[in-house]
């Protein structure tokens, strides 16, 4: 039962299922954390792809997400526990009454995911691989 629900939210993020929610775009992705160090981020750690700078509520997603999630998109996120189905809500404390805004852009080889932007290397250390569902808010005015 639990590897039949594993490969059910497993398969949800890989497709980036969407869904109609109260007349809001929602999707089930894998979701990572980052933080503003050389070593996870380009020669300019504190700038995002759109030259924003980096604070809680950036997110940055693959760049086969772009399409669907452009730059300036807001969304709000709900944590659906790890990918191995444990800790459900655990970071929902993070993600509460907050609005994310698409600022920043992954690394070419990522699909299907996002990664939230978090202060410290310990919390993004614990935050590890999770499912979360995206609700689109509001997407950007061309």
């Amino acid at each position: 039962m639990r590897g039949l629900l594993i490969l059910l939210f497993s398969a949800l993020a890989v497709a980036g299922a969407w869904a109609q929610m109260a007349g809001q775009k929602t999707m089930v992705l894998e979701a990572t954390a980052y933080t503003s160090s050389v070593r996870e981020t380009d020669s300019t750690p504190f700038i995002t792809a759109t030259g924003m700078r980096t604070r809680l509520g950036v997110l940055a997603v693959s760049p086969d997400l772009l399409k669907v999630l452009p730059y300036g998109t807001k969304v709000r996120l709900k944590d659906l526990g790890s990918v191995y189905g444990r800790g459900r809500g655990q970071f929902d404390y993070l993600f509460r009454d907050r609005i994310f805004v698409v600022a920043d852009v992954m690394h070419p080889r990522m699909r299907k995911k996002v990664d939230v932007w978090l202060p410290d290397r310990a919390t993004a250390l614990r935050f590890g691989r999770r499912l979360v569902e995206l609700q689109v808010v509001e997407y950007p005015k061309r």
